[in-house]
């Protein structure tokens, strides 16, 4: 693989939504090598017109470029948002052996 083949994604989810359920789940189906739940925080955001203010978890993502279509179909299904936030981030430089571990753990065996 090349380092251009590692992505990090980002999301969001209401603070009293199960983070870790989202989480697992990834993890637990190979579209994901790991997940990362942020502590609560507050999000202020533009929606409908209207300036809102909500609590949060931000949920990092680090997984293959070939899963994204796979993990975009499963945050769709699990998100409890009607246009759940779902960013990838290119990875540019990496440990050799991280890189290799986050390949594997995505692999479907």
């Amino acid at each position: 693989m090349n380092i251009t083949d590692y992505v990090i994604v980002l999301t969001t989810l209401p603070a009293d939504n199960d983070a870790s359920h989202l989480a697992q789940t990834l993890v637990d189906e190979r579209l994901a090598a790991c997940v990362n739940v942020h502590a609560e925080m507050q999000s202020i955001y533009r929606w409908e017109g209207d300036v809102a203010q909500d609590p949060e978890r931000q949920v990092v993502i680090k997984t293959t470029s070939d899963r994204l279509a796979r993990l975009w179909d499963r945050v769709r299904e699990l998100h409890p948002y009607e246009v759940p936030e779902f960013l990838v981030l290119p990875v540019s430089d990496g440990s050799e052996s991280y890189l290799k571990w986050l390949r594997d753990s995505t692999l479907l065996r």
